[in-house]
């Protein structure tokens, strides 16, 4: 059960009666806030107390039975059909809400940052006080995961690398072509046929994505260029895998870089520096550390070396040219940031560490692993060998 302290000081703090999600369930904050999954938007008010309403009966009993709400009603439960007859479908929406709030002597809501405009503008003509939450509070208290939430982050994560193995199980039994393309089985080994066999593999575990990275050559040197057509040796292939368990909805993170055959001097080069790199950040990553700082350790690796960041030029388009992590949870990219921006670090902050190097006259190189800070450092969820040649 998540933590709503945090909310109820804001909601004191800022002398707001509630707070008001309107979306469905692919919303995290909506998802975490609720404890429900439901395709369709419905309204969920936290004023110390959680309170689910849905505009048709459809999730009714579902959520009565499965969210964490104390209560669950319906449109009807506030005379929708009798609205709707004196005016009209558009208003009686409105109407429904201004009742349910009535019913719990909310007369100002904070709403997060995206919220539907109509559904504000209806509160307000009901004399409802509607604020936007700029800071996006649920956001920041989903940030800082619970133990079951850590628990449900491992248990992607192991798909995660069963996935990668397949994945790497194709590249090393691979063919090459006297073109250099590789081949299975005697067809061209695309990008497309490794994510076939990733996405396979993840649904086998429980797990859904579809967005998987299987990027080559200059491809690779995009950093979220998902890849297409065949794959060749001697040239780098990135392969970032971001799995979502189908039945807990929590994601893990992970990247690795192979190269079937000899890579080029300086693809091994950018490697064992983006090695290098990692284990800095690592080295930075406890509580009380910054985003920021964490960031800085994987900038000072690569300039040293002479490689441009957008730390040392913010136009760069070679380099080092993205932030070294993110947090991961319900969403693949939350709270945390480790970028120049990042601020404090704490137990129970799960992120990833992703430094990497692109050029399209080269490539790419990326290495990532998945943490979670703790009391006294953190604890790397990957296991999963980083090994540049296959």
């Amino acid at each position: 059960m998540p933590d709503f302290g945090r909310l109820d000081a804001f909601l004191d703090e800022t002398d707001t009666d509630g707070y008001l999600i309107d979306a469905d369930s692919t919303d995290s904050d909506q998802y975490y806030l609720a404890g429900f999954d439901a395709p369709d938007p419905f309204i969920t008010l936290y004023d110390g107390e959680t309170h689910l309403l849905f505009p048709r009966s459809l999730e009714f009993g579902r959520a009565k039975r499965e969210s964490r709400a104390e209560t669950v009603e319906r449109y009807v439960d506030f005379d929708h059909a009798e609205l709707v007859e004196e005016h009209g479908p558009e208003e009686a929406v409105s109407h429904v809400l201004g009742r349910f709030l009535d019913a719990y002597d909310v007369d100002s809501v904070a709403v997060p940052p995206r919220f539907p405009l109509r559904t504000a503008d209806g509160l307000r003509a009901r004399g409802v006080d509607v604020t936007a939450d700029t800071d996006g509070t649920v956001t920041e208290i989903r940030a800082t995961k619970t133990d079951e939430e850590i628990d449900h982050i491992r248990v992607a994560q192991r798909a995660n690398e069963a996935a990668m193995a397949a994945a790497e199980a194709l590249l090393r039994e691979a063919e090459v072509a006297d073109d250099g393309t590789l081949r299975d089985d005697g067809e061209a080994l695309t990008s497309e046929r490794v994510r076939e066999e990733i996405e396979v593999t993840l649904l086998r575990h429980g797990c859904s994505l579809d967005e998987t990275i299987v990027a080559c050559g200059a491809d690779a040197a995009d950093p979220h260029d998902r890849g297409s057509g065949p794959l060749s040796a001697g040239e780098p292939i990135i392969i970032d895998i971001f799995p979502q368990d189908k039945t807990t909805k929590y994601h893990a993170d992970m990247t690795r870089t192979f190269c079937v055959g000899e890579p080029g001097e300086t693809v091994r080069e950018w490697y064992d520096l983006t090695e290098r790199a990692k284990a800095a950040a690592f080295d930075a990553l406890e509580p009380g550390a910054t985003g920021e700082a964490v960031h800085a350790a994987v900038c000072d690796v690569y300039e040293d070396a002479g490689l441009p960041t957008l730390r040392s030029d913010d136009r760069a388009e070679t380099g080092f040219i993205h932030s070294t992590g993110h947090g991961v949870g319900l969403d693949v990219h939350e709270l945390p940031r480790l970028s120049p921006s990042g601020g404090e670090l704490e137990p129970g902050h799960v992120v990833t560490i992703e430094p990497g190097l692109y050029d399209p006259e080269i490539g790419g190189v990326r290495i990532e692993d998945i943490a979670v800070v703790t009391e006294d450092g953190y604890e790397n969820f990957t296991d999963y060998d980083q090994n540049l040649t296959v």
